[in-house]
C-alpha cells in the first residue's frame, strides 16, 4: 500500500452535485490506482445549514456511484476538542489571539476603510491585548497573519500562484460560540489524517494561501495542492439547473446508470488522449493527475445521455432488468426480474437511451395499449386488416413460437403484399404494440407469447379509434 491519501470533504447543507461528484471522484480514482487510501470527511460545522437529509444524499450518491471510502465518514462536529486544543495553542504561541471586537465595530471600520479608498479588512486592534483585557468578554480567535511577503501555493495543475499577505486578512479560527471556522478545521483534519493530496475545485484557490500559512504555524507536514477548473455549461457559463446541474440521485431517478455518470464525469477536465469510454475498472487502473487540464470543462447533456445509451445498449440484461422493476413499478407495472423480463429489455436495449424511456417503451408488453389513431388510419386500411386476418390464421397453426417458425408461417403472406416484409410488418407492429415504433415484430411476438399475439391480432378491429 502507497502513503497516498486522499479525500473528498462535502459541507451537508444540500445533495451531491455534479461538481462535488467529479472532485470526489478524481480523489478517489487517484487513490485507487496508487493504492493509497480515500477518505471521506463530513464538515458539518455549519450547524444552521448542515441536515442529517444532506448527510445521507451525500452517502447515497456516493455508493450509487461505487465510490467506496477506507477511512470515515468522519464528522466535524464530533471532532471539536481537537480544534479547541489547537486554537489554545496558537494562542499560546502568539500565533493568534482574542478579539473583542463587535460586529459593529467591525462594519463601522470596514466603512471608513472604504471611504479612505482603502481595501476593507481587519486592522488587528485587538492583537496586542493581554489575557486579562479579554478575560470574561466575547471573542473570536483570529490568527495572526505575517506583515508583508507572498505565500506561493505550489499548484500541480495551475502552475505557481503567488499570493500578497499583506492583502490577507487576521481571520477567525474560531467563533465566538466556540465554533471553529473552514479554513482552521480543514488544515487541523488534513494533517491530522494524513493527508497527502489536497484535489478540490478552483473556487477553493483564495482560501489555500491562508491554509499554507495555518500549516506553517502548527507545524504540519504539507500536502500537494491542486485546483480543478470549475464546470461550465454548454454554453459557457455558471453551471446552473438548467444546464443540467442537479443532484446525482437526481440522474439515478431519471434512468442514468451509474457508470454513464462516472464515464462521463471524469471526461470533465480529464483525457487520456482520444478515448471518450472507459469503464471503471480501467479508470482504476490509467487515471493520472498529470492528465488534469487547465481549462473549464462544459457539461454538455446530449453527451452525457450518448453515453447512458451506449452503456444500456451493452449492459447485462440480467441487470439491466433488475434496474427496471422500479421503472415500471412508477407507471403502475409490477413485474419481477424473471427470465420474460429479461427478454423484453434484449429487445429495447438497442433505442432505449434511459431506464425511464425503457420502461415507458415496455409498456405494450404487460397490457394492451390504446391504437395510436394516426397510425391506424394509416395502415389498419381494409387491405391492412385483411393481410391481419391472414397472418392470425398462419400463426394459429404453428405450434412452437420462434422467430424462424413465425417467419415461415407468414411467408405467403408476405408474397400476397408483393413479397415486402414491411407491407404487413407495421400492420401487425399497430395491433400488438399500439404505435409505428416498437422493436422488431418476431421479437415482440416471441415475448408476448402466441395466445396473446392471437389475442390482439383478433380483436384489433374493435380496439381503432373511431
Amino acid at each position: 500500500m502507497s502513503d497516498v491519501v486522499t479525500r473528498f470533504a462535502p459541507s451537508p447543507t444540500g445533495y451531491l452535485h455534479i461538481g462535488g461528484a467529479r472532485t470526489a471522484l478524481f480523489n478517489w480514482l487517484h487513490a485507487r490506482r496508487t493504492g493509497g487510501q480515500f477518505v471521506l470527511r463530513i464538515e458539518d460545522t455549519d450547524q444552521e445549514r448542515s441536515t442529517p437529509e444532506s448527510v445521507q444524499a451525500i452517502f447515497d450518491g456516493m455508493n450509487w456511484l461505487g465510490m467506496n471510502w477506507d477511512q470515515g465518514p468522519y464528522f466535524q462536529t464530533q471532532r471539536m476538542d481537537m480544534y479547541r486544543k489547537e486554537a489554545q495553542r496558537l494562542i499560546d504561541e502568539k500565533k493568534a489571539y482574542r478579539c473583542i471586537c463587535t460586529p459593529e465595530d467591525l462594519d463601522r471600520r470596514r466603512e471608513e476603510a472604504r471611504a479612505r479608498g482603502e481595501k476593507p479588512r481587519y486592522d488587528g486592534r485587538c492583537r496586542n491585548l493581554s489575557p486579562a483585557e479579554t478575560e470574561g468578554m466575547n471573542s473570536v480567535v483570529r490568527f495572526r497573519l505575517p506583515d508583508g511577503g507572498q505565500t506561493v501555493v505550489h499548484d500541480f495543475i495551475l502552475g505557481d500562484v503567488s499570493f500578497d499577505n499583506g492583502e490577507l486578512d487576521d481571520m477567525i479560527l474560531v467563533r465566538t460560540d466556540g465554533f471553529p471556522t473552514y479554513n482552521f478545521v480543514v488544515v487541523v483534519d488534513d494533517a491530522s489524517m494524513g493527508i497527502t493530496l489536497v484535489l478540490r475545485g478552483n473556487d477553493h484557490l483564495n482560501n489555500t494561501p491562508k491554509q499554507i500559512l495555518l500549516y506553517e504555524a502548527l507545524g504540519y507536514a504539507m500536502p500537494r495542492f491542486g485546483h480543478v477548473p470549475m464546470i461550465l455549461g454548454k454554453d459557457g457559463t455558471k453551471l446552473s439547473k438548467r444546464h443540467g446541474a442537479m443532484s446525482v440521485m437526481a440522474y439515478k431517478e431519471m434512468g442514468y446508470l451509474p457508470e454513464s455518470i462516472v464515464n462521463y464525469l471524469v471526461r470533465l477536465g480529464w483525457s487520456h488522449g482520444d478515448q471518450e469510454i472507459f469503464s471503471v475498472e480501467e479508470l482504476q487502473q490509467i487515471f493520472s493527475l498529470d492528465h488534469i487540464g487547465k481549462s473549464a470543462g462544459k457539461f454538455d447533456p446530449d453527451k452525457l445521455i450518448h453515453l447512458n445509451a451506449h452503456y444500456i445498449k451493452s449492459g447485462d440484461p440480467a441487470r439491466i432488468a433488475a434496474l427496471l422493476v422500479p421503472f415500471l413499478a412508477n407507471i403502475g407495472i409490477e413485474a419481477g426480474q424473471d427470465d420474460r423480463l429479461i427478454a423484453i429489455v434484449k429487445t429495447l436495449q438497442e433505442r432505449a437511451k434511459t431506464l425511464v424511456e425503457m420502461a415507458e417503451s415496455a409498456t405494450f408488453y404487460f397490457r394492451e395499449k390504446e391504437i395510436d389513431p394516426v397510425a391506424a388510419k394509416k395502415v389498419l386500411t381494409p387491405e391492412g386488416l385483411a393481410l391481419l386476418d391472414d397472418v392470425t390464421a398462419a400463426l394459429s397453426g404453428i405450434s412452437r413460437f420462434t422467430h424462424e417458425a413465425m417467419e415461415s408461417a407468414i411467408a405467403p403472406v408476405v408474397a400476397k403484399a408483393d413479397g415486402k416484409l414491411g407491407n404487413i410488418a407495421q400492420p401487425i407492429r399497430v395491433a400488438l404494440t399500439g404505435g409505428t415504433v416498437s422493436p422488431g415484430i418476431f421479437e415482440i411476438m416471441e415475448v408476448l407469447g402466441k395466445e396473446e399475439v392471437i389475442r390482439r391480432l383478433s380483436t384489433v378491429r374493435s380496439r381503432i379509434p373511431a
